[in-house]
């Protein structure tokens, strides 16, 4: 995404906007907190403020630039809106995010839908998952002589 993207998205092109923008694109494959936008910025020595931080990003999910998830850790996560529909798994052990598009649920869905009478709108699915646990391995006793 350009900062071009922003004049289109009707935003003046200011640093604040660019810099968050440019950090959303370089951690493309993560789903960012502000907190983790504005570490971000500490750590690149840029003198933007967590305030203006929340404020670009409401300015940009209002523009339909970015997505705003608001997973059950309480805590919004934000994401570049790609234009390509996906769902979501939480990790509730590590908060990790995983991003996956199924046809089958989607299709699921559809039909769900379908036999109460309606059609989907729009939806938002998160699944939250916490890891198999690994099988211990068998220990090997030793018997006495």
């Amino acid at each position: 995404m350009k900062p071009s993207n922003l004049r289109q998205a009707g935003l003046k092109i200011t640093h604040p906007r660019k810099r968050i923008l440019e950090i959303l694109e370089n951690k493309r494959n993560r789903h960012l907190t502000a907190d983790d936008i504005y570490r971000s910025l500490v750590d690149a020595d840029e003198e933007i403020g967590l305030a203006t931080v929340y404020r670009v990003l409401n300015q940009f999910e209002s523009a339909g630039l970015v997505e705003k998830h608001n997973f059950e850790s309480g805590q919004a996560y934000y994401e570049l809106d790609s234009g390509i529909h996906h769902d979501h798994m939480v990790c509730v052990e590590t908060g990790k995010v995983i991003e996956f598009i199924s046809e089958e649920i989607e299709a699921a869905q559809r039909k769900i839908a379908e036999s109460h009478g309606y059609d989907i709108e729009d939806h938002s699915l998160v699944i939250y998952v916490r890891p198999k646990s690994k099988p211990k391995p068998k220990s090997k006793t030793k018997t006495k002589p």
